[in-house]
């Protein structure tokens, strides 16, 4: 990898796939307690956090499956659109039932990720990919374990089952491609880069305005929703 997508990774990836600020001045706190058991603050920011995800992230997957230049890396790219579109469907699920109010956009640090590969071409796009996916999605599995093993809310364990075995597809996948820079990696997971709180919250949806929805692909088999809670 350059210089400049160690630069550039240095300056974007944080706090993680999500790039969505930790609002929350109290996560333990219950916020909710819906039939499916109490939802607290940590619970609400997971649900948030994945749609946010799903909506950079997938179309990304897109551009991956126009611009790869491998079969590998279009491969990355069919993985990333049935597998976020599947997972935005349980998302916007669960969120419906338990009260979530779900964006529209990802946050601008996310809208970066995709800006900055949907610029690039050849070679030097199928590396960035790699890379980015792989280091988004590994540091993702630290929230998912933390989020699954303390909510008391069954709706959002079905959805973190759902997450980690998605998160964990996409990084197999990219692994694949032989392109994953894992010096890169670990700088970026081990790293808390100074960004602007505003710049990693997806802005709220616009009062009326339908939801977003990721199509899934044709014939796909990926489940759109594991549990009903």
């Amino acid at each position: 990898m350059g210089g400049a997508l160690s630069f550039t990774l240095g300056s974007l990836l944080y706090p993680s796939m999500l790039g969505v600020q930790k609002v929350s001045s109290a996560p333990s706190r219950v916020i909710a307690t819906p039939a499916t058991g109490p939802l607290t603050e940590a619970d609400r920011d997971f649900v948030v956090e994945v749609r946010a995800a799903g909506l950079w992230e997938y179309p990304v997957g897109q551009t991956a499956l126009k611009k790869g230049t491998t079969k590998a890396v279009r491969a990355v790219g069919e993985q990333l659109v049935a597998g976020d579109a599947a997972l935005d469907a349980a998302c916007r699920t669960a969120a419906g039932q338990l009260g979530i109010d779900l964006p529209n956009q990802p946050s601008p640090q996310q809208q970066s990720f995709a800006s900055r590969l949907n610029a690039e071409t050849g070679k030097q796009f199928d590396t960035d990919l790699a890379t980015t996916v792989r280091t988004t999605n590994g540091q993702f599995l630290t929230t998912v374990a933390a989020v699954r093993t303390t909510t008391r809310n069954s709706l959002v364990r079905a959805l973190a089952d759902q997450v980690n075995s998605t998160v964990l597809d996409h990084i197999s996948a990219v692994e694949k491609t032989g392109l994953v820079d894992f010096g890169q990696v670990l700088v970026q997971e081990t790293t808390s880069p100074n960004v602007p709180a505003q710049n990693l919250t997806p802005p709220p949806a616009v009062a009326g305005q339908p939801p977003v929805v990721l199509t899934p692909p044709p014939n796909s088999t990926a489940s759109p929703s594991p549990a009903t809670g």
